[in-house]
């Protein structure tokens, strides 16, 4: 008797569908991916029970030709690919042949389709349970495009069953694919029904405002309202989609979608792109939230690098991760203040329907007006001063190109700064505004005078491994641009002799490791700078304005205008907000003005 033998069919369609059917949330993916792969224009998608009783994906794709139906719903049967050159340059979501195989052996499949081409046929239908045909082909009146019905998942498999979370949780997963292929593909009309209740009806999106509600929609209108649009493009690759800022960021990274080719995945090097573009303004344990596209050529990427085709592997790793995070880094440092207030300042032209100009000089509707207030030292009461109010009526708010910050009014207790522009009040923390200009200003300075470095006075021996010390020794060269001068002396063994000036009093052991490690990781590495930051960060907070410091009307102004130009002013060095700001019809509602 042999001990090797081959697998009974069944059991290794069951044992495939254990890689492609996790839950139903993976049909889900897979059958509307099937359905943007054959050109759907419209997808409807019905579930009931968490997908758990019934999925139902209808579209009107290309469908499938009658000689072709029972064969779809074999292993490895597939028409996006036909020979091995055709995998390095994957223009389809799906190509492995394996989901319909997979999906019918572990539930009962209804599959019915009528093909562009078959003009004379009114459609045909073809029934499956456990990857059992239950009958031939039948005709049926179907409209062109596909339907396919998915019923009593793991009927078969009572075990999977059990491992089967609530029918919210379940369809929680169904919703998160929903949101993830209709941010794909903004053309094409996607609907989600469960239990018979609409949960979405999204339209083509065609224009840029189009494309924007969708994303609100889906990501919510918070998103949207404290997001950047960024569009840039260089050696053959395109980067485009919307940025949040950091003042946006989240507990947990589940706002973070990210498409190659319009294939969504969650990948390595693009979260530690990602990561190091947020660097300088993400408070600790926060994560960003975006929704990126990256569009280079197929034969770049390769997409069959995992099962689940959530990872890719990019043929030039490191210039991808250097795009990546130089145009994010870019894009976030050039939001001023007037950027952040433009979405607000449409939204409340919209929503009003007063006349700004006019409602802020009105003199006795309780808004700020010409005069100016400030603190008296030890009792903390607001009082009128004159002189203040004649410098600031006289000199600045007769000016009709008002700054976006506006011009200072008053300090609050000696730590926020009270300002007016022409849609409402502007609030600045002093101490977090100063850091941060305090801290661009000299990293500017580090950068122009360039990265020094000191001679050890006892060189650092550090053991490795073999593969470690053959990477450094191949990149000594990247590694002392870093300031770091390192030297082989055996095969397990370096020898560190110079190290960046400003991190003479670091771990320089584990640094060097953690930077060798990003090397080889990721081809890259911002370690050093990163290190160099946080060392300037300190330096700049104890060299900022401090709290209960009194500072005159010209003071704050100097320090608004400073903010305005001064790239990344919009958060401190730990990511919190330097400033925020209340338009009127935010402060009317406050008091109930209007009702």
């Amino acid at each position: 008797m042999n001990r090797i033998n081959l697998l009974d069919q069944k059991l290794a369609n069951q044992i495939a569908a254990g890689e492609v059917v996790e839950r139903p949330a993976s049909i889900v993916k897979e059958l509307i991916e099937n359905s943007l792969d054959a050109r759907a224009n419209k997808i409807t998608v019905e579930v009931e029970q968490g997908g758990v009783k019934l999925i139902r994906i209808q579209d009107d794709g290309s469908g499938i030709l009658k000689q072709d139906l029972a064969l779809a719903l074999h292993r490895h049967a597939t028409s996006k690919i036909k020979k091995i050159g055709d995998l390095e340059n994957i223009n389809s979501l799906g190509f492995r042949g394996e989901a319909l195989a997979s999906i019918s052996s572990v539930s009962r499949v209804s599959l019915l389709s009528k093909a562009r081409e078959g003009e004379y046929d009114a459609g045909w239908q073809i029934d499956v349970e456990g990857n059992i045909a239950h009958k031939s082909l039948v005709p049926v009146s179907h409209a062109e495009g596909t339907t396919i019905e998915v019923r009593d998942l793991f009927f078969n498999t009572p075990a999977r069953r059990k491992f089967l979370k609530k029918e919210r949780t379940e369809f929680s997963r169904i919703d998160e694919i929903i949101k993830r292929l209709a941010l794909s593909r903004f053309d094409v009309h996607v609907s989600l029904r469960h239990n018979q209740k609409i949960i979405y009806n999204l339209l083509p999106a065609k224009s840029d405002s189009e494309k924007q509600r969708r994303v609100g929609l889906l990501c919510g209108s918070k998103f949207v309202e404290n997001s950047i649009l960024i569009d840039t493009e260089r050696a053959g690759l395109k980067l485009w989609g919307w940025v949040g800022l950091a003042t946006f960021s989240r507990s947990q990274g589940d706002l973070q979608y990210f498409y190659v080719n319009g294939r969504s995945v969650k990948d390595k090097l693009v979260t530690h792109a990602v990561k190091q573009a947020y660097r300088d303004v993400l408070f600790h344990g926060r994560h960003p939230a975006y929704v990126l596209f990256l569009e280079l050529d197929p034969s770049l990427v390769d997409v069959n690098v995992h099962p689940t085709k959530h990872e890719v592997r990019f043929r030039d790793s490191r210039f991808v991760h250097d795009f990546l995070f130089s145009s994010l880094y870019k894009s976030l440092s050039e939001v001023t203040p007037g950027d952040q207030l433009e979405t607000s300042k449409e939204l409340n032209q919209l929503n009003s329907a007063f006349d700004l100009p006019q409602k802020m000089n009105e003199s006795n509707d309780g808004r700020f007006n010409q005069s100016a207030l400030s603190l008296v030292d030890g009792e903390r009461n607001f009082l009128e001063s004159s002189d203040k109010s004649d410098d600031f009526s006289t000199a600045e708010n007769q000016r009709t190109d008002v700054p976006p910050l506006g011009y200072a009014v008053a300090q609050l207790h000696g730590v926020f700064i009270l300002a007016q522009n022409d849609q409402g009040l502007v609030i600045v923390d002093t101490h977090a505004a100063h850091e941060r200009i305090t801290y661009e200003r000299m990293k500017r300075a580090l950068a122009d005078e360039g990265l020094k470095t000191q001679t050890l006075l006892v060189p650092i021996s550090i053991a490795l491994s073999h593969t470690e010390v053959d990477y450094a020794e191949d990149n000594k060269t990247a590694l002392l641009e870093l300031g770091l001068e390192i030297e082989r002396v055996s095969d397990e063994v370096l020898v560190v002799r110079k190290v960046p000036a400003l991190l003479r009093d670091s771990d320089i052991e584990q640094l060097v490791r953690d930077v060798i490690s990003d090397l080889i990781k990721f081809g890259t590495t911002d370690l050093i700078s990163s290190k160099q930051d946080d060392l300037i960060s300190t330096m700049a907070c104890h060299g900022s304005v401090r709290a209960n410091r009194q500072l005159t009307i010209q003071e704050m102004n100097a320090l608004l205008r400073d903010m305005e130009t001064t790239e990344r002013s919009g958060q401190c060095n730990h990511g919190r907000p330097t400033w925020v700001f209340k338009s009127l019809a935010e402060l009317d509602k406050l008091f109930l003005r209007g009702r």
